[in-house]
């Protein structure tokens, strides 16, 4: 894309824009009137975060215009960015985001922004964030309009583009377009949408492809904030490159060449389809369909996940979508576990977790001391906060070896015993606890302002000075105009004489009222009757009328200077509140640790995976006996990397593992439901869990995952245009777009057209050679190991199959599968037989059964269908397929044919016009006798 034109002097007024998209401020830099100046400009309107960055085009080195767009929203944020140098679109999907947004400003410190834009309905929070970082940065800061943001609007915006609504043109493939020999039906649906596009260019086709291809760059489509920013920067690209070149060949103009993941630094990158075939997260619905609430079900996240308080537990999920991969971070953590799970230290973890469980969500509390909108319930909450806070304190104190712990140094560093004791006294010697609960509003305790003891003194006194009041009106008025009186105190009306209502006073001529008094309302009080106020009431009201409302007054601005004194601590509470759910989380993982038998596994900077009987974290939770295994597998052993290139700290593990070459791909084979799939999973799911928590191993020797890329399960949906087999390729497509050395990618038997697709994914990601990330698949493809299309002693690929054992079917005798190494090309054929026992066991080599016709008998398919495929099966293996087309039929098929024509020719001979019926046989009569059956 040509680069932008920007003023290169600091004299050159910047264009302004209309009134209707937004307010736009300048800021020149003062320092050179003769050089390119930065300008900053603030515009306000919008909800999503975007930044860009722009440089003068003087040069082409210097030449750089890079844009974010983030959104935040409902404690997520999305962002995107373009790289002109790259002509790429870098986008960092939906996440959560925590209150204090260091999401947000790690995206802005890694992108190094010159404009960032954002939504009109932004958090102000977030707005300001996001302003301070450009006011240090110099660079600008636009809100603009909340349409540019529509998640519809961006993905309309993203389809547009000519990287995904035009096909890439074949440069091998011959052009025959011309000649008879070109009209020929087209193969599949790409060649169909070729022609279309060589007709004419349709816009719906353009759409439809460019939809298909989306998920080939990109799994946004579950990510409404990510469009939304990736449309909003593609709008301002558009509207950037009008101005400066006078161009508006609008979206289909911008060059962008790819769209790429934004990775986090130091932090893991794992996507939701990842997380979903991993079960990080499962939510389980309630069982009403009128709710819409959901529970977390059986999951990593549901088994490790006994945090005691809200933000321990918002934290542990932020921990989990994006785990950390700084060694020093996971090292602190696993030190910390391994301190609380500790015999002699199993009892104070138990107490310090059950202080965390008395503490409210005190961020919430101080938002609403702030806005003076906090209740009781908010006060009790901070008392008990520093109460816990400080028995917390002294739990730490009591230890064992816990001073080489990272949280348990910060917290004793945050709590303050004298802050936190001076909150807990003046808040417990100020509010009255059980007026208030009574009242419904905070009160004072007596002795706390004279002023307000004296007001409350009049106040509780009052019934008595009724009662006289009342004796004495009652010695004035004549016994005749009312029976009874009663002297009564409206906190907003004041006082006030009622008096019974007279049918008299019904009429027309109304309440007769006396000298002196004032009529004031009638109503319904105990009964109909009719208030009045006297002189006596009048000078009541002007004394002592306002007493409620004064003593509420007072009260409140009591409790405001109460509230005032404790907000000076407020980034005290709030970091130790942070401490208290880092450690929440930290006890969390050591209660499972201890409860699972998990065990700390040793990280290193290796690109290594190395478990030594490994469990899958779940499924030996639902099963009555799991069956451990090891794995092992190095990540950057591809084509061209001699084993002696790949360095090891581990030189035990190393002589270990000899059966185990040093391989970054690892084939599984075996039976139908013999345990492939938990195998990679649990390989998966103990890196993930390892930059927390133990590991569900005997030991394991971990180096750092960047990235996992799963294609395990296939999500699909109505609303999709892809079918199951496209949205496999979109995984593996981003996969291979994405994956690095230190990578993670699970294959769970993808290819399902044919082999070939299996074996060229592999082999292209062994060709990466030392960057080749470590891959565990497994497969049912077993012609791969014959004809060199996929040779085991020619590729650097560690074979496994997951053992079995076969009862044969003519001795009762037991089978085991024998295994083939990489130097065998035989082929073997299984005897037949009728059960199969899995042993969930990993052995080396690779198997050439599915044992398919086995599993079918085991549930339930007709012998006949099995026996037929067995046949089948046999012939395949010998090559003999052909004999099918020469099989004779049997003297009974051949029967039951001629049976079956004859039958046919008796129908089609029935003559069913009305006048060929036969009106003495009814229809079902002839039919029985077409059929030949008896009446």
């Amino acid at each position: 894309m040509p680069r932008r034109k920007h003023p290169s002097s600091s004299n050159v007024p910047s264009v302004t824009e209309d009134d209707d998209e937004g307010i736009t401020q300048y800021v020149a830099d003062p320092e050179d009137t003769d050089t390119v100046q930065s300008r900053k400009r603030v515009r306000w309107e919008g909800n999503l975060e975007s930044t860009e960055e722009e440089e003068s085009p003087e040069d082409s080195s210097s030449a750089a215009t890079e844009k974010v767009c983030a959104y935040k929203a409902c404690g997520r944020v999305a962002c995107a960015y373009y790289d002109p140098l790259k002509c790429a679109v870098f986008f960092f999907e939906d996440t959560p985001e925590n209150g204090h947004f260091d999401l947000t400003r790690a995206l802005l410190e890694q992108s190094s922004p010159d404009v960032v834009i954002t939504s009109s309905k932004a958090d102000d929070n977030f707005m300001d964030v996001c302003r301070d970082h450009m006011d240090g940065s110099g660079g600008t800061f636009q809100i603009r309009p909340h349409k540019d943001f529509l998640p519809l609007r961006g993905r309309d915006r993203l389809l547009s583009l000519r990287l995904l609504s035009e096909l890439p043109v074949d440069q091998d493939q011959p052009d025959n377009t011309t000649g008879s020999d070109s009209v020929t039906e087209p193969r599949n649906a790409y060649d169909f949408m070729r022609r279309r596009r060589e007709t004419g260019n349709d816009p719906l086709i353009q759409k439809w492809n460019a939809s298909v291809r989306l998920a080939n760059f990109a799994s946004v489509e579950t990510s409404p904030l990510c469009l939304g920013s990736i449309g909003a920067l593609l709008e301002y690209l558009v509207r950037a490159r009008a101005v400066a070149e006078l161009d508006d060949d609008g979206i289909g103009g911008l060059e962008v060449r790819n769209l790429e993941p934004l990775p986090l630094l130091d932090v893991m990158q794992i996507n939701a389809d990842a997380l979903f075939s991993l079960q990080v997260f499962e939510d389980e619905h309630h069982a009403s369909i009128h709710s819409d609430k959901t529970k977390e079900g059986l999951s990593l996240f549901g088994i490790l996940n006994a945090t005691k308080t809200r933000l321990g537990r918002s934290l542990m999920r932020e921990w989990f979508l994006r785990p950390s991969l700084s060694l020093t971070i996971i090292k602190n953590r696993h030190d910390a576990v391994e301190c609380f799970i500790r015999p002699d230290n199993t009892t104070t973890a138990m107490s310090m977790h059950g202080h965390l469980q008395g503490m409210k969500n005190i961020p919430k509390i101080l938002v609403s001391m702030k806005a003076g909108k906090a209740k009781v319930s908010d006060w009790q909450g901070l008392v008990k906060f520093a109460y816990h806070a400080l028995l917390l304190r002294d739990s730490l104190a009591e230890l064992n070896h816990g001073a080489g712990v990272a949280v348990v140094r910060k917290l004793l560093q945050a709590l303050d015993v004298a802050s936190f004791r001076e909150i807990a006294k003046n808040v417990n010697g100020t509010i009255d606890w059980e007026e208030s609960t009574n009242a419904a509003r905070v009160c004072v305790r007596p002795h706390v302002d004279d002023e307000l003891d004296n007001l409350k003194h009049i106040y509780h006194g009052i019934d008595s000075v009724l009662s006289k009041v009342a004796m004495q009106i009652s010695a004035t008025i004549p016994a005749d105009y009312a029976s009874s009186l009663n002297v009564v105190y409206f906190p907003q009306l004041g006082f006030l004489v009622c008096v019974p209502m007279q049918e008299a006073w019904q009429g027309e001529a109304g309440v007769e009222v006396l000298d002196g008094w004032t009529f004031q309302m009638r109503g319904t009080f105990k009964s109909l009757s009719s208030r009045y106020t006297p002189n006596e009431i009048a000078d009541m009201d002007m004394h002592i009328g306002d007493l409620h409302p004064a003593i509420v007054d007072r009260e409140i601005e009591i409790v405001q200077a109460l509230q005032e004194s404790l907000l000076v601590y407020a980034e005290d509470i709030a970091r130790v509140c942070d401490i208290c759910a880092e450690l929440d989380c930290l006890l969390s993982f050591a209660a499972a640790s201890r409860s699972y038998d998990y065990r700390r596994p040793q990280m290193t900077e290796q690109n290594i995976i190395d478990i030594k009987q490994g469990r899958h974290p779940l499924q030996e939770l639902v099963v009555d006996t799991f069956v451990p295994n090891d794995a092992f597998i190095v990540g950057g052993a591809g084509l061209g990397v001699s084993p002696e290139d790949i360095s090891s700290d581990d030189e035990e593990s190393s002589r270990e593992n000899v059966h185990h070459s040093k391989n970054s791909v690892v084939v599984c084979t075996g039976a139908n439901a013999c345990g492939k799939i938990a195998l990679i999973q649990y390989m998966a799911q103990v890196c993930r869990v390892s930059s927390e928590s133990f590991v569900p191993a005997e030991s394991a020797t971990l180096g750092v995952v960047d990235k996992i890329f799963t294609r395990i399960q296939t999500r699909e949906s109505v609303s999709r245009v892809q079918s199951a087999f496209m949205i496999d390729l979109n995984q593996v497509s981003l996969a291979l777009r994405n994956a690095t050395a230190r990578s993670l990618v699970l294959l769970d038997e993808f290819g399902k057209d044919g082999a070939g697709l299996f074996c060229g994914v592999l082999k292209h990601l062994l060709g990466s050679g030392s960057s080749c990330p470590k891959v565990i698949a497994t497969t049912h493809f077993h012609e791969i190991f014959h004809d060199d299309l996929f040779s085991p002693y020619k590729l650097p690929v560690t074979y496994l199959h997951m053992e079995v054992l076969l009862t044969s079917s003519t001795d009762d005798s037991i089978v085991a599968e024998e295994a083939v190494d990489g130097e065998d090309e035989g082929r073997m054929l299984v005897p037949r037989s009728d059960k199969i026992t899995y042993l969930y066991k990993v052995a080396t080599g690779y198997s050439l059964h599915s044992h398919a016709i086995t599993c079918a008998e085991i549930f339930g398919v007709p012998r006949r269908v099995t026996d037929r495929a067995r046949y089948v099966s046999e012939l395949l293996h010998k090559h003999e397929i052909c004999q099918l087309l020469d099989e004779d039929m049997s003297d009974g098929e051949r029967r039951e044919l001629e049976e079956a024509e004859e039958v046919c020719r008796r129908f089609l001979a029935w003559d069913l016009s009305f006048e060929g019926r036969d009106k003495g046989a009814s229809v079902r009569e002839v039919l029985t006798e077409v059929l030949g059956r008896a009446a």
